[in-house]
């Protein structure tokens, strides 16, 4: 069983969404950002970097927290969203930290510039206005003429859908990059997406894209 601490966040979303996919037993602890609960000796016992998520594996007493390496761990451990070979293995992986390293990163910064504090910073504004759309348009060439990511549903799609999912934040138009949508829809058709969303509560209805 494996103890999970998240909020409402894509990546929290990441791994709740990995978590239903695979059909673990696990338990959810909410952490309220919001309210500093990151911060707690508790929390950081778990998670020294008091960020979200953090899980704990009950089989084996293990702690991690950073969303990637919890999902490669896990996949790795339950044989499921990670190719074994290593020309596969290795595409999941650089998607997965093309995710870490930019799409990320940079919508995190759309969010802060241009949902939260709209009209205060116009160079950052314009900044990762533009980065956001470069993104998307990474993502759109690399689906042309496949259904997921690296050609078969892994850790990558259920790593980057959840900050897509929040494509209205970033000023971003879905049918600007239609087979980015279409990816989009084609996750969000799948129940252990629409139940990983919804960890560790329901937000009301997801963007339809």
């Amino acid at each position: 069983m494996i103890d999970f601490y998240t909020w409402t966040t894509p990546n929290g979303r990441k791994v709740s969404i990995l978590l239903e996919e695979l059909g673990l037993e696990y338990k959810t602890h909410t952490i309220n950002i919001g309210q500093d609960e990151q911060i707690t000796p508790e929390f950081l016992a778990i998670s020294p970097n008091n960020k979200i998520p953090a899980i704990v594996d009950n089989d084996n007493g293990l702690s991690l927290m950073e969303s990637g390496a919890i999902m490669v761990y896990l996949a790795e451990k339950h044989g499921k969203f990670l190719p074994t070979d290593i020309e596969g293995r290795a595409k999941v992986m650089e998607w997965l930290m093309w995710q870490m390293g930019g799409f990320g990163p940079m919508l995190g910064q759309a969010h802060h510039f241009l949902h939260f504090n709209s009209g205060k910073a116009e160079y950052a504004e314009e900044r990762f206005r533009n980065e956001s759309k470069r993104l998307y348009r990474v993502l759109d060439k690399q689906l042309e003429g496949k259904d997921y990511v690296c050609g078969e549903y892994s850790i990558a799609d259920m790593a980057i859908w959840p900050w897509a999912s929040r494509h209205e934040w970033q000023e971003i138009n879905l049918k600007d990059y239609p087979n980015v949508r279409a990816w989009y829809q084609r996750l969000l058709a799948r129940p252990a997406v629409v139940a990983g969303y919804n960890v560790p509560k329901n937000m009301g209805e997801i963007p339809a894209g």
